[in-house]
């Protein structure tokens, strides 16, 4: 196992990379920028770098700085957390060439899978399904011939990344030339790169995504499903497990899939096969994040793995915790607390925390990286806490989360705590028959996004 490893990013998923290294006796070294000097994360890691200013430009994203961070501290290894340059190729091939171990795939990987067109091409060659679209980049042109040939709706989709960037819906063909203009521009503007895919959307279609770890020798283990349906702007806001769409059988086959698509890979690591289910319980792949995910607690709850132990022992020669699929065990459901306020169309709103108490009590775990008095920054994602419940059942779950969320107290700036409760009290939610578009259909029954009583 290592003996000192980098953490190259910030707020709660270093908190969480340090807490899990301290487990395993490895020292954390932290990196921060001016506006994250007194972060949480710095002053839990043994030791910390400062690597810039407050923009993530010249911080969290200076791939020499945070190199030259490792080298200079004596670190074997760095752990990319999620985000910045987490799925970034030349990022992992930096480690490599400056002796480093990156935690993560192979920048081979993280290439292929990056570029969706390539992705839809391997895992095709897999056997995965796809959903019916372009065979690579399409022109407007294009875009159009196909839509007479499948039908509206169309998504279109930024070749280059993910996210949700250079994303648009079309509904109809008048829309069309306006909504590539558009898509295009927000991908050349994201990924350096505008060029565009075109998919048939899925009505009524669920996002269910199974975790993967590879040895990087072909050796895989599967980790079962994870629900991510309930999204804002294509950006998640609560995930479960096991997810209530999916039967044994169904878990099975996705399992298989995603399975056979590492194993084309020769994939390292952590990794998430996303898919979308339609009305009809057949599934279709979306993308691969060769990441740790936000939503990874769900998945150690229940299957006992932890991921980021899991992480460090591949990336350290150690092997995979054990092959095959990962036994279930009880139901979990994560909620992400995020500095918005919902009822300004998720408007961000750093400030300072002038109060803050997680919830407690059995079967209940938040992972953050706040405390009182702490001044949310301006300049990166608003996500500041996740509170994960488990219990015996989906039944179970759902009434302890209830308990943790109206416990939940975090005052000075708004939050999304009251639309979690809302979603959690809604009927297709308690059901279990919701879809991707949950918000967007029951948004006006939801008091948080209107900002009073429904």
């Amino acid at each position: 196992m290592f003996r000192r490893i980098l953490i190259a990013n910030r707020g709660e998923v270093a908190v969480r990379v340090v807490r899990a290294c301290h487990e395993l006796g490895i020292e954390a070294v932290a990196v921060y920028s001016t506006a994250d000097r007194d972060s949480l994360h710095v002053r839990l890691a043994d030791h910390a770098v400062h690597v810039g200013p407050p923009a993530a430009s010249a911080s969290y994203l200076n791939m020499s700085s945070l190199v030259a961070a490792a080298n200079t501290t004596g670190c074997e290894a760095v752990h990319p957390g999620w985000g910045f340059l987490a799925e970034n190729a030349a990022f992992a091939s930096a480690c490599e060439d400056n002796d480093l171990v990156f935690i993560g795939p192979r920048p081979e990987s993280i290439e292929v899978m990056g570029d969706k067109i390539r992705a839809k091409e391997t895992v095709a060659a897999a056997g995965l399904p796809l959903v019916p679209g372009s065979n690579g980049a399409a022109s407007l042109e294009q875009a159009r011939a196909l839509a007479a040939d499948v039908g509206f709706p169309l998504l279109l989709k930024a070749a280059a990344g993910g996210g949700g960037r250079g994303m648009r819906l079309v509904t109809a063909a008048d829309e069309l030339e306006s909504a590539y203009s558009t898509a295009a521009a927000e991908a050349r503007a994201a990924f350096s790169d505008g060029s565009l895919y075109v998919e048939r959307a899925i009505v009524g279609a669920r996002h269910v995504e199974i975790q993967v770890l590879g040895d990087g020798e072909g050796g895989v283990l599967t980790l079962g499903e994870r629900d991510c349906s309930i999204q804002r702007r294509h950006q998640k806001l609560v995930e479960e497990g096991p997810s209530p769409a999916v039967t044994d059988a169904l878990r099975t086959e996705m399992e298989d899939a995603a399975r056979r698509a590492t194993e084309v890979l020769g994939y390292r690591g952590a990794g998430t096969i996303e898919f979308l289910l339609d009305e009809e319980g057949r599934f279709y792949f979306i993308e691969m994040n060769t990441r740790l995910q936000v939503e990874h607690p769900v998945t150690e709850l229940v299957t006992g793995v932890d991921l980021v132990h899991a992480q460090l022992g591949v990336a350290a020669g150690e092997g995979l915790p054990h092959e095959g699929r990962a036994p279930l065990r009880g139901h979990a459901i994560e909620f992400r607390i995020n500095a918005e306020d919902p009822s300004r169309n998720f408007l961000p709103a750093p400030g300072t925390v002038t109060r803050f108490r997680p919830p407690l009590g059995p079967g209940v775990r938040v992972d953050t990286h706040v405390v009182d008095g702490y001044a949310i920054p301006p300049f990166y994602d608003s996500l500041v806490a996740k509170v994960i419940v488990w219990a015996d059942d989906r039944r179970a779950a759902l009434g302890r989360a209830r308990r943790a969320l109206t416990e939940f107290e975090l005052e000075g700036v708004p939050t999304t705590r009251d639309l979690a409760i809302d979603i959690l009290a809604s009927e297709e939610f308690a059901s279990g028959r919701y879809t991707t578009a949950f918000l967007e259909e029951a948004g006006a029954g939801l008091a948080a996004l209107s900002g009073g009583p429904a």
